[in-house]
């Protein structure tokens, strides 16, 4: 029997994680046929999306950042700021990623996590159904996944 020896270590590692990131997919990849089909054989595919909204004096009102990946628009932020709430900002972020993600980046799907306390019926609204509902996740708080057909 041979026996190997390995240290665990912990600590915040950029160069690391992006390492461990980049061989995940490239298995991911390697081991379905759908990815592989669909991606080819890079495992860096992601394209960034970044809308930003100034106001008068070129102050941040609202953004939203989100990647486009396997044909999938990912929304990770979309935020206004209160001051200008109300004026379907994040309506016309919403709307503008998903135009782009779909005419430019080819993306025929968008997905986006959200807490019942934040945004899940604004993504109703906008044509999103909820295919995931996790309650306590944090404690006290439900998390959504929802999706839509661009």
């Amino acid at each position: 029997m041979v026996s190997h020896m390995f240290r665990m270590e912990t600590g915040v590692d950029k160069e690391r994680r992006d390492l461990l990131r980049s061989q995940l997919r490239a298995a991911n990849i390697e081991a379905s046929p759908a990815l592989r089909s669909l991606l080819g054989s890079t495992a860096e595919s992601e394209v960034p999306l970044h809308l930003w909204l100034l106001d008068e004096e070129g102050a941040l009102a609202g953004g939203l950042v989100a990647h486009a990946w396997a044909h999938w628009l990912h929304v990770n932020y979309l935020w206004v700021d209160g001051r200008h709430r109300g004026l379907r900002l994040g309506a016309r972020l919403l709307a503008e990623a998903e135009r782009r993600a779909r005419e430019e980046l080819g993306c025929g799907s968008a997905r986006v996590e959200t807490w019942d306390f934040q945004a899940p019926d604004f993504y109703r609204k906008q044509g999103y159904s909820v295919v995931c509902e996790i309650p306590g996740y944090p404690p006290g708080v439900t998390e959504f996944t929802l999706t839509k057909q661009l």
